[in-house]
């Protein structure tokens, strides 16, 4: 990569909002308005203590600071602000977020890599940052933030606290969605039901990016024959900002005021406007904040959109159509997760031609070109436009998220990877997908108990080891009560977060008091507890245990065994939802109740919930369809042990002592023949090696399943991490990109 003068490490410039005005606070704690307003605090235990020391049950009910100092009382303040311990834990956590904000200089990106990036942290001679621009569809940051569905958006979160972490020059962007994904209801009868909340946005830790004449910053963005407005919002994630568009602005025709109302729309075409307000839209929110990417990172195909953005840039610049595309695959990484060709976002030749015929006419280009750019590889005249197939085609580095997944993927797109990328329809080097496997961002997902255990035993500072698998060796010589004290009172916790889950979803379907009763005895934190939760897909297989419904009602019984389920299914999904319905049955049916739950509104807190609290975790997907699954990294953080088909991350991280795999690490092209072949080994390893090692006891303890526990953390912690996930790309994505000055960097949305 050419190189460049790093300036000195300096804090760098925040992106200028407004004030809201809806928080008042006294001058002695003033700062608390900064602190609410960075997700920081997510990931620092000691910045929600404080913040729940404020008001505690208004805390407990909200968990969004913003929210809550909305409405604290004058007099509470008084008494906060008279009050030492309050005082001295105030002053620590703004010291630690301070120290936090202007460490960027003994970050580890500047440590090891801040000269790879021509002027990365700095600003460019003509006033622009430079730094790697990150677009993803959707982003899960917290529980209060609706701005994700699942896996995708959680991934896209991890990624940008651990850059913020590591000291990565990094800005994010994507959508906001005033009423975000479902939240889901089970009915009665096991029904899922989907409800859409309107959120207030200004009671939610955003705010809206303001011009230098002190106006809410908004852009216009090319749709068909009209331009929609889009106010950019900020959500500050440490370190890294996160832009997000939102439509429901009065500049807006009232038609097109929701299209970002909701993540996943199921109308075609409103997905594609989304997704075009995306990338087109993201790309100019940066050029109107001068924001200069050296490296752009798309994030799905989504995201693709962004490059027809860029193409325009380049081509007022002077660049011809084939030069301008060689510049965006100089500048561009790209990072593809769906292992089934249905499964990537494409849209039908008709809808596509006529959203893309303006680009056309504006790159002058024949929109012919635009739709081959998009061709998956078929033939014929119908051909959709498939935004994963234009993503490859416009960017450098391809990556899928784990190495299965990226051999995989690799077969699935040889021949588009094969061709020349010249415009001359001849072969051309070969191209190759690489696998930078996904992690977890450590802190985010460790239980508090689990926390102080690592902070006794690996430091303080346990979080810049994740980068040091060595380490984390000390693990072995931790005494087994700790791990397994630690261990207990998560799942002591989880305990109580599910009962009083399921005591709300009995009343609500009108179970007499007797039965709201019964909740009090479930969830014995003696009996081994498996998790499983997920998006109810039905490659994900929730139902593979249920196949020997007489075999499992005795391992439940005889071992003795609970399993807790949560997950939501599209609300197009109808085959996702009979899954739920089934299960939801079966965990009412006589011979299972009080052994299976499901637990509804499956949303980050959730998953937090279950990946600290279980004993294992359960994964059943048909192989090779998981791309990754990040969810039991979570769980192995925490101590407990992965149960899972050999799919996803899992190969890599199986040792044979740090949990089970389910089946063999093959594929079968009878579906049925795979499920009765997982399902008897699922039911063999349970009855023969799961439950015998839980039931072990020296001492009171199971002494050889904390051995498992503490080999599970040593294994997976730094090897999973998001820290090792983010290193990689920054040294086999962003830095192998050339990093030149782009022509397009010269346009401005001003000119058009």
């Amino acid at each position: 990569m050419a190189g460049g003068t790093l300036p000195s490490p300096m804090k760098r410039a925040a992106i200028p909002c407004l004030h809201l005005g809806d928080i008042e606070l006294p001058t002695e704690v003033s700062r608390l308005y900064d602190l609410a307003y960075n997700l920081w605090w997510t990931w620092t235990p000691e910045a929600r203590r404080l913040f729940a020391s404020i008001d505690p049950a208004a805390w407990s009910h909200y968990r969004n600071p913003v929210q809550m100092l909305i409405n604290v009382e004058p007099e509470r303040w008084r008494v906060l602000v008279e009050s030492e311990p309050f005082m001295d834990a105030f002053g620590q956590v703004m010291g630690d977020f301070d120290r936090y904000l202007d460490g960027v200089g003994e970050s580890w990106f500047y440590q090891q890599h801040g000269a790879t990036l021509p002027g990365a942290g700095g600003r460019s001679d003509e006033g622009g940052e430079r730094t790697i621009a990150y677009f993803s569809m959707e982003y899960g940051l917290d529980a209060c933030l609706a701005l994700y569905s699942g896996g995708l958006g959680v991934l896209s979160g991890d990624h940008l606290k651990s850059a913020s972490d590591l000291g990565l020059p990094f800005v994010a962007v994507g959508l906001l969605y005033p009423h975000g994904y479902f939240r889901q209801t089970v009915d009665a009868e096991g029904w899922q039901q989907h409800s859409y909340p309107q959120y207030d946005l200004t009671r939610l830790p955003l705010r809206p990016v303001a011009t230098r004449t002190g106006r809410s910053l908004v852009i216009p963005v090319p749709v068909e024959d009209r331009d929609i407005h889009a106010q950019v919002w900020l959500a500050q994630v440490g370190r890294v900002p996160l832009l997000l568009l939102d439509t429901d602005i009065p500049e807006n025709d009232p038609a097109d005021r929701p299209i970002t109302d909701i993540l996943y729309v199921q109308g075609r075409e409103m997905r594609l406007v989304q997704e075009m307000l995306l990338g087109v839209g993201g790309a100019r929110a940066l050029r109107a904040l001068e924001i200069t990417p050296t490296v752009w990172h798309l994030n799905e195909g989504h995201c693709a959109f962004a490059q027809l953005e860029r193409l325009d840039g380049l081509r007022r610049a002077g660049q011809t159509l084939d030069e301008a595309l060689a510049a965006l695959r100089a500048t561009t990484a790209f990072t593809t997760h769906t292992p089934v060709p249905a499964g990537n976002e494409q849209f039908d030749r008709a809808l596509a031609v006529r959203y893309l015929e303006p680009w056309g006419t504006r790159l002058d280009c024949p929109v012919e070109r635009l739709m081959a750019l998009g061709n998956s590889g078929g033939t014929g005249e119908a051909q959709p436009l498939n935004l994963t197939a234009l993503a490859l085609r416009t960017s450098g580095p391809v990556n899928g998220v784990s190495q299965l997944n990226a051999e995989v993927l690799e077969r699935m797109w040889q021949p588009l990877l094969a061709e020349g990328l010249d415009g001359s329809g001849e072969p051309g080097p070969p191209r190759h997908i690489r696998g930078i496997t996904n992690g977890v961002h450590s802190a985010t997902w460790l239980g508090l108990d689990m926390r102080r255990l690592l902070e006794r035993h690996l430091g303080r500072d346990w979080q810049d080891k994740l980068l040091e698998p060595a380490a984390w060796r000390v693990l072995e010589d931790v005494p087994d009560g700790e791990v397994w004290k630690a261990h207990q009172a998560q799942k002591a916790r989880l305990g109580r977060f599910c009962r009083g889950r399921l005591r709300e979803q009995l009343a609500r379907h009108g179970q007499p008091p007797s039965a709201l009763r019964e909740v009090e005895a479930m969830f014995d934190p003696e009996v081994l507890t498996l998790g499983f939760a997920r998006r109810f897909a039905t490659y994900k297989r929730a139902n593979l245990i249920f196949t020997d419904l007489e075999r499992l009602q005795r391992a439940l019984r005889d071992g003795p065994v609970q399993i807790l389920f949560a997950g939501k299914a599209h609300p197009a999904d109808r085959p996702g939802q009979e899954l739920i319905q089934n299960i939801f049955q079966l965990s009412q049916s006589p011979e299972l109740k009080g052994r299976v739950f499901f637990l509804e509104d499956y949303d980050m807190r959730v998953g937090a919930m279950l990946v600290q609290g279980v004993d294992v975790w359960l994964n059943t997907p048909r192989r090779p369809l998981e791309a990754s699954g990040t969810s039991g990294q979570k769980a192995s953080l925490n101590g407990a042990l992965n149960f899972s088909v050999l799919d996803g991350w899992w190969p890599e991280g199986f040792d044979g002592e740090n949990g089970w795999a389910i089946g063999e690490a093959q594929r079968f092209d009878n579906e049925a023949e795979q499920d009765r072949d997982d399902a008897a080994s699922f039911y063999r390893t349970l009855e023969e090696a799961v439950i015998p090692l839980y039931r072990e006891r020296e001492d009171g303890l199971p002494r050889r399943w904390i051995e498992h526990m503490k080999r599970a953390i040593a294994t997976v912690a730094p090897q999973f991490s998001a820290h090792r996930m983010v290193r990689d790309y920054v040294e086999l994505a962003y830095a192998p990109a050339p990093g030149a000055r782009q022509p397009e960097e010269e346009a401005i949305v001003g000119q058009r």
